[in-house]
């Protein structure tokens, strides 16, 4: 009904439900936020353990080729030619080959492990992130775009694939490599290794202070990208009246400018990585040519053999390499850090609606539905916290019984469904489910029991088999087929090109307006629940349609409670009594026609619709 749709649009607007609202990121200045990550990483101990094997087995063989480059100049070439030259350069050859060997190997189990690792732990979060996702309140997507969150699991996901699943492994490797040739440099030559890892020192400490902006620009970058995917997803949606209002030209506009932002930002990003590589390479480098220039000078003086300069230099080259390597890892592991802030924010989100910690169960279901009881309820949205939706609300329905719900736009009807099926809760007062306050039901305890018809259908992306038996998964073809029945949806099921298997489009664009209530209907009515909540169930069906699914409901209220909200007072006529509400209180309450005797709102209502059927007809 239009109240609470008002109310869904004033919260989205407004967005200031703090506790449903994904928090903003506190920015921090460092890589901390991969802690959240320890939980996802901790289940594959075994996997990284024989990744780390392999790493070390690499890098020990990566740094034993200067060595053996060593041994061949030493004593090979620096020997007197013969045959023990010949057979140390045979010798180290060989042994080069199998250093290669060893090495390949390595590699090769190190990159398939941490690939699978990559993979399987993006999975875990994309699964956590979606199941913490689909247990918020609707007071969480009040205040969230899809977009956003549909851009967190798939884009910030695959930044953090790429950081478990190369990031990691590259930083080790080269953490390794630097440490160890750093160890050899000492070996081969104390002087200039000392000489060249203070000038290191002074290069690193810039290149780490400015590695923060980078990680800054980086988490802007992910979040235009982010407000670029929820614009389009929006108007994508909504094409049908983005076209009737030639809307295209403008929209096109606004997504380009929003994804032009997007590109601006990635730019300073960009701007900011290359300066920082560049800086890292010319002044590591540059540090790195200045001690081999020392280095030739022992060489020239005797103070060094030429293996030992060819053992350095090789060395210093593995450790400029992996500085190198470092500071480009270093730049991913920032920008996936950004991302996931992002992911730890959504799994932080804490729903409005909590499970109890020690639940109840409902009493054996009745032959004829569920009693409904409110007592004293009083319901403001949080987006609206001054103007309150029910006011003092006090309520009975019998088991059983059908009760309408009428009343102009904005008095509270449809915001009864979203108290029924605990999409809030009141901020006082109770509503109990067969006497128990459904406070202390789980969940799915207490939305297994209610089948609801809503205003607005919902269709899936999937066959009209499928879409009906979504009321209940374990349903037979011949359960879904006989709620078909009841919904007067059967024979225009059949006639669709394949039947109960057609496929009904994304948000059922193949179908009318009334074929898609009758679907709702249908999945309702397979749900078999002991209440049932209408929500203008025949509002969108034409007069033939209407009768159809009239009668149908007619049947399918007999064994249940049924609570119907409608505009069109002819739906409610043969209710057991009628509710007219106004303001969030129920100001009238009778049957059709002792509420038009009564002369009141329902009788105003009544005259003004009926002498409009007049006229019409």
């Amino acid at each position: 009904m239009t109240n609470s749709s008002t109310s869904s649009t004033t919260g989205s607007t407004t967005g200031d439900t703090a506790s449903a609202k994904v928090p903003d990121s506190d920015r921090k200045g460092s890589l901390s936020a991969f802690k959240g990550l320890f939980p996802f990483l901790r289940p594959y101990r075994r996997q990284f353990l024989m990744a780390g094997v392999a790493l070390v087995m690499a890098a020990a063989s990566t740094l034993a080729i200067p060595y053996a480059f060593k041994q061949m100049i030493d004593l090979g070439f620096g020997a007197s030619a013969g045959a023990t030259s010949i057979r140390n350069v045979n010798a180290t050859f060989l042994a080069l080959f199998g250093v290669a060997t060893v090495l390949a190997l390595a590699t090769a189990a190190r990159f398939y492990i941490v690939s699978w690792l990559g993979e399987r732990v993006t999975a875990d979060i994309r699964s956590a992130v979606y199941r913490h996702v689909v247990n918020q309140s609707p007071e969480f997507f009040e205040t969230t775009q899809t977009g956003e969150v549909l851009s967190r699991i798939t884009t910030d996901t695959t930044l953090i694939q790429a950081v478990v699943g190369t990031s990691i492994s590259m930083a080790l490797r080269n953490m390794l490599l630097f440490l160890g040739g750093l160890v050899m440099l000492f070996v081969t030559s104390v002087k200039l290794s000392s000489i060249i890892l203070g000038l290191l020192v002074l290069v690193v400490v810039p290149i780490v202070l400015f590695g923060r902006r980078v990680r800054k620009l980086s988490r802007d970058s992910q979040d235009r990208i982010a407000d670029a995917s929820a614009m389009a997803g929006e108007i994508l949606n909504a094409m049908p009246t983005v076209q009737a209002f030639t809307h295209e030209k403008i929209e096109s506009t606004r997504f380009g400018a929003s994804v032009e932002g997007a590109f601006q930002t990635a730019m300073k990003r960009i701007r900011s990585r290359a300066m920082l590589t560049m800086f890292a390479i010319v002044m590591v480098f540059g540090t790195i040519v200045f001690v081999l220039w020392l280095g030739a000078h022992a060489v020239l003086a005797g103070t060094m053999t030429g293996g030992d300069l060819g053992q350095f230099i090789l060395y210093a080259s593995i450790v400029a390499g992996s500085i190198g390597a470092l500071s480009e890892v270093m730049g991913e592991a920032q920008r996936a850090a950004g991302a996931t802030e992002r992911l730890l924010e959504l799994l932080s989100a804490k729903s409005t609606i909590q499970e109890p910690a020690q639940p109840l169960a409902l009493p054996a279901r009745a032959a004829n539905g569920a009693a409904l009881a409110l007592s004293d309820v009083t319901f403001t949205y949080p987006s609206r916290p001054d103007s309150p939706a029910l006011s003092r609300l006090s309520l009975n329905i019998l088991p059983g019984e059908t009760v309408a719900v009428v009343g102009p736009s904005g008095a509270g009807k449809t915001t009864l469904f979203q108290l029924f099926l605990r999409f809030y809760d009141p901020q006082s007062g109770s509503i109990t489910l067969d006497g128990v306050d459904i406070r202390r039901l789980e969940l799915h305890t207490l939305r297994d029991a209610i089948g609801i018809v809503p205003q607005d259908t919902v269709i899936f992306s999937a066959d009209a088999m499928e879409n009906i038996r979504y009321g209940r998964a374990g349903a037979s073809d011949a359960e879904v087929i006989a709620a078909a029945k009841l919904a007067a949806a059967h024979e225009f099921i059949e006639r669709l090109p394949q039947g109960y298997k057609s496929f009904l489009g994304e948000r059922g664009v193949r179908l009318s307006g009334g074929q898609r209530q009758r679907i709702a209907i249908a999945r309702a009515l397979l749900k078999n629940p002991p209440l049932l909540l209408l929500d203008e169930a025949t509002s969108a069906l034409d007069a033939e349609s209407e009768r159809l699914v009239q009668s149908a409901l007619e049947a399918a209220m007999v064994g249940r409670t049924t609570v119907i909200i409608a505009h069109r007072l002819a739906t409610v006529q043969r209710a057991d009594r009628i509710l007219v509400m106004e303001d969030g209180r129920i100001v009238e309450t009778g049957t059709h026609a002792s509420l038009v005797a009564l002369g009141g709102i329902y009788a105003n209502l009544a005259a003004l619709q009926f002498h409009h059927v007049h006229v019409v007809h």
